[in-house]
């Protein structure tokens, strides 16, 4: 019996490699007493540490995904007292999205894991063919190109 998926299932296999390492990482966090913060949220705050409060659209694109993502990241960070929602001075339709006083007195504690998730990720990426950012990239890049599901409805095609 194996204990990893079947490598022809490569979403799945993707999901599991996730699951791994966010796993492990918000055991970390767990063991620090971090254990209302999730991996998820660390390309929010290093947005929101590098910009200043944001909307939820420009979070979206700072952080590389969807309004929804954003958006349902930003709740759960609100509801662990890490972010607040005010409304835009310049624009009363809008929220800004910010860090509180508790998000920034975590901040060494979050850095520090930081830096050691950094050096785990290139002891691990030393273990590799090539490092897992590097790949992956190639692979978004790639379907950026020429979308997989161009992909699988060429594949489906009868031949000429």
């Amino acid at each position: 019996m194996r204990n990893h998926p079947d490598p022809v299932a490569v979403g799945t296999l993707l999901r599991h490699v996730l699951e791994l390492l966010d796993g492990d990482v918000a055991k970390v966090y767990e063991e620090q007493d971090l254990a209302e913060y999730r991996p998820r949220f660390s390309p929010v705050v290093r947005a929101l540490l590098s910009e200043g409060p944001l909307p939820v659209r420009d979070l979206a694109a700072a952080v590389g995904v969807t309004h929804s993502a954003a958006s349902q990241t930003a709740a759960q960070m609100a509801r662990a007292g890490l972010v607040t929602h005010t409304p835009d001075p310049r624009d009363a339709r809008r929220r800004l999205i910010e860090l509180t006083p508790k998000a920034h007195a975590l901040l060494p504690q979050i850095k520090a894991e930081w830096d050691a998730t950094t050096a785990a990720m290139a002891e691990l990426d030393a273990e590799l063919s090539m490092p897992l950012a590097e790949l992956l990239t190639e692979v978004a890049d790639a379907v950026r190109r020429r979308p997989f599901r161009e992909r699988i409805a060429a594949a489906c095609r009868p031949g000429p």
